[in-house]
């Protein structure tokens, strides 16, 4: 039996590197069926023709913009924010979808802050339309408390530990 230390973050709280590796694992294997799945509703919504369609894909994704499994998300590669493709349209437009993240790691953005380090785990995806129409993103990095600070007790006890990810358009 592995012994079981309590803390804020039950994988990381085990004596028994193997049960921590396969919790991992799992978290991950997690994480890349959300995003297939997440995809292939994107794929529905833009419909081959993202040039037209407006569509919107964000959320806490507990991974970083580059992250295997965020860009599974994106769509076909190539043209990303802060690459040299981008001013450059290719057939991969109508279904490929922009993280909003370059822009705010642009202006020293991030969402949250775990032991010590800023991460930007909190994403704000587009279509091809919504370039255009796209004004500004930003996130709110006041204060935010620690991820031990603000696991809650209870529901609605405590705060988030991530700070929201705002984007403008003008539409």
């Amino acid at each position: 039996m592995a012994e079981y230390r309590p803390g804020p973050l039950s994988f990381n709280s085990t004596a028994d590197e193997r049960l921590r590796a396969r919790y991992e694992a799992y978290a991950l294997f997690r994480r890349t069926a959300e995003a297939v799945t997440m995809r292939a509703l994107a794929d529905d919504l833009l419909q081959g023709d993202g040039r037209t369609h407006d569509v919107i894909v964000l959320g806490d994704l507990n991974d970083e913009w580059q992250a295997a499994t965020t860009q599974i998300l994106y769509g076909p590669p190539g043209s990303q924010m802060g690459t040299g493709g981008f001013d450059h349209p290719d057939r991969g437009d109508a279904e490929r979808l922009w993280n909003l993240a370059p822009k705010i790691l642009e202006e020293g953005g991030f969402s949250r802050i775990f032991e010590g380090q800023h991460e930007l785990i909190d994403h704000i995806m587009i279509s091809h339309s919504l370039l255009a129409k796209f004004q500004k993103v930003s996130t709110g990095n006041g204060k935010l408390p620690t991820t031990v600070e603000a696991r809650p007790a209870a529901p609605h006890d405590k705060p988030s530990d991530h700070s929201p990810v705002v984007a403008t358009f003008n539409l």
